[in-house]
């Protein structure tokens, strides 16, 4: 576990439809750096849970889920969202309806769930370093990454986002339901007790609502340079 806090780990934090899983990937590819999208283990155990007929109330038969499920993720280079797989069988575009980021949310609540998923998200952090994004990457999972950075955007924007990557997948999609779910899951996640969606306290808030995705990924690649650059600096 020491050797591996040496691996360097970017966090990209913030609220769903911020940008945070493309800027993350992309940034990845950049650097050639392992990926890790945190809020697809939650997405995966709610749809496995409600494949299985688990309640998502049942905290023990989560936890037991989670355990035995095989994850895999596969980046891709454009910045599309990861393919994922689950035991072998791609998951990808299941995951990225609305309905799911739902079950996502209600089981991401549970402190059972987090701690069972927790060591998982941990063992992604390999060499030659790991970008992860999520909502307490910074906070709670990587507390000692080398750059934490707290992705945002209005509601607003964040709806027409997600309302075009619907549309662009086939998805049939309203932009008033969309921003809807979105406010109340950015009310659930930044009042629920456990690891509550928030910037950490050494985090770099970025606010991303007129800048281009090209801008946000430049300007994230540059702060990470710059610490890279202070690291290497610190430790001759």
């Amino acid at each position: 576990m020491k050797s591996s806090r040496k691996i360097p780990v970017v966090t990209i934090d913030g609220p769903g439809g911020s940008g945070k899983g493309t800027v993350s990937q992309l940034l990845a590819a950049r650097l050639g750096w392992h990926y890790l999208d945190s809020g697809a283990l939650y997405r995966v155990l709610g749809l496995m849970a409600q494949r299985c007929g688990i309640s998502l109330d049942d905290e023990p038969a989560l936890c037991r889920l989670a355990e035995t499920l095989k994850i895999t993720f596969v980046p891709q280079a454009d910045g599309s969202p990861a393919q994922v797989t689950v035991d072998g069988k791609d998951v990808s575009n299941e995951l990225r309806t609305e309905t799911t980021g739902e079950l996502a949310s209600r089981v991401a609540v549970l402190l059972a769930v987090r701690t069972t998923l927790l060591q998982k998200q941990r063992d992604f952090r390999q060499n030659p370093g790991l970008i992860t994004d999520g909502r307490d990457m910074g906070t709670t999972v990587f507390p000692d990454a080398l750059l934490k950075v707290f992705l945002t955007a209005s509601p607003e924007v964040r709806a027409e986002r997600r309302y075009k990557q619907l549309k662009e997948k086939g998805f049939n999609a309203n932009l008033g339901l969309i921003l809807g779910e979105i406010r109340h899951r950015d009310a659930r996640d930044t009042g629920r007790s456990v690891s509550p969606l928030k910037p950490a306290d050494d985090a770099w808030i970025l606010d991303c609502s007129t800048l281009s995705l090209t801008e946000v990924v430049e300007t994230v690649s540059r702060r990470l340079q710059a610490r890279l650059a202070e690291t290497q600096t610190a430790t001759r």
